[in-house]
């Protein structure tokens, strides 16, 4: 029981007890549940192995996953098939369901989120897999481009990479007013606090949206739908800056 204890502890602390077998090498037996509970008795070890079963679960479920809050939740989430998911009952946070961004970027696609371009060539290629974008480009690093066309490219690229910026942190100074407004001990039930809370959340969706709308005009500046985007796009910044 030493031995078996001993091993079953490491290989929790190491992250490899699921579908560990028995440490003689002919014998592919697995240990049960029932047989680790009865063996191990540290509480730490045994919850550590109860995570690492929740963990295993949800990455064998298709239907289900991880809230991707940067800042840390631990609840389990049900894909609706969506795709744009839906705000996480503990922290609120919306996760995408179709690709690795941490949250839903909407208007902003799944591939805008990944499409990356050479301000140069105009060359795409995907920033995960490095692999082109359009597999028929030629001279990935003899590009001849004109350095007017570049420049104007860096330029347009800057410009869209500072308001997206701007929103980002204009939505963090929202939420930081809201967490601020909502410590405040014993916050008297008025009506003026309570607008201000309420402000603060339209804040941080609306300045999200924008941030992405930055994103989604970047890369479909060319389309015919473009003036209605950007006319809404104007209307919103213009009423969440004065919010």
């Amino acid at each position: 029981q030493p031995c078996w204890s001993e091993y079953l502890t490491t290989r929790i602390e190491q992250n490899m007890v699921v579908n560990c077998t028995c440490p003689i090498s002919e014998c592919r037996a697995q240990p049960t549940t029932a047989f680790i509970y009865s063996i191990v008795s540290s509480e730490e070890i045994i919850a550590k192995y109860e995570k690492a079963l929740l963990r295993g679960y949800v990455e064998c479920c298709s239907n289900l996953t991880w809230c991707t809050n940067p800042q840390g939740c631990d609840q389990i989430l049900l894909k609706d098939g969506l795709g744009y998911g839906a705000a996480c009952s503990k922290c609120s946070w919306i996760s995408c369901f179709n690709c690795n961004f941490p949250e839903a970027h909407y208007p902003a696609s799944c591939s805008h989120m990944s499409h990356m371009t050479c301000a140069k060539c105009n060359h795409g290629f995907c920033w995960r897999c490095l692999k082109p974008w359009k597999p028929t480009h030629k001279d990935y690093y003899n590009c001849s481009a004109m350095v007017s066309k570049a420049a104007w490219q860096e330029k347009r690229f800057q410009d869209y990479n500072e308001r997206c910026t701007f929103h980002h942190h204009a939505r963090e100074f929202a939420m930081s007013l809201r967490n601020r407004v909502s410590s405040i001990s014993e916050m008297p039930k008025i009506r003026t606090l309570t607008f201000v809370l309420d402000a603060c959340k339209v804040l941080e969706q609306a300045r999200k949206v924008l941030a992405y709308s930055c994103v989604y005009s970047y890369y479909n500046q060319d389309t015919e739908s473009m003036d209605i985007v950007e006319q809404q796009t104007e209307s919103l910044e213009l009423h969440t800056n004065a919010l």
